[in-house]
């Protein structure tokens, strides 16, 4: 088997077009599928069933919010993306995901409105900037999503916060959500090694 970390999505589909051997998604600019497994093994661990959970991405349409919104394409649970104007995944993307989806799939720009009744809040980091300019203004846009203690509170008794690391506090997180006794992330990670062992163990086998 092939396990492939590639810039480009279009890199990953052409190597597995002309393989004869499995080719495993370890990451691409697209999606991020191990690292969302893992997560979800300590998910379904922590609270026994999958069904029904309702999980806030916090960030822009980048590869590990395809990734959440795939999940909820094939699994019974439901998955919202909260990012300011601009930064969300495309309609032509929603239409093709929610087609015979298991789950719930939607975005918004309302964080408050999102994470009433959320079991999980998920952050990924602030896009990436090139210029000071292009930095001010993701700043701007993204600051009102920053997820503060005071956005743990209203979950539910096995809430948790999940913020994907390389995390920068003061940006998609604060201080003090980052050392709230929610924050998990720690745990979630230990998972991803295990899952990426049982995909591969699951391959070989089929092989």
């Amino acid at each position: 088997m092939v396990v492939i970390r590639a810039p480009h999505h279009d890199d990953l589909l052409e190597v597995a077009a002309r393989s004869a051997i499995p080719v495993i998604n370890a990451r691409t600019d697209r999606s991020h599928p191990c690292e969302v497994m893992g997560d979800l093994s300590y998910l379904a661990k922590a609270r026994r069933d999958l069904s029904g959970l309702r999980l806030v991405f916090v960030g822009e349409g980048s590869n590990l919010c395809m990734s959440w919104l795939e999940a909820a394409a094939v699994l019974p649970i439901s998955v919202v993306q909260v990012c300011p104007p601009g930064y969300e995944v495309s309609d032509a993307v929603l239409r093709r995901l929610r087609e015979r989806a298991a789950g719930e799939i939607s975005v918004t720009h309302d964080l408050g409105s999102a994470l009433v009744g959320a079991d999980v809040i998920y952050t990924d980091c602030w896009p990436k900037a090139t210029t000071l300019e292009e930095q001010a203004r993701v700043h701007a846009a993204f600051l009102p999503y920053q997820i503060g203690a005071e956005h743990l509170k209203p979950l539910g008794e096995q809430g948790v916060f999940l913020p994907c690391p390389p995390v920068t506090r003061g940006q998609e997180v604060s201080d003090e959500a980052m050392s709230s006794t929610r924050c998990r992330n720690h745990e979630a990670k230990s998972h991803l090694l295990h899952v990426q062992n049982a995909i591969m163990e699951l391959l070989a086998v089929a092989d």
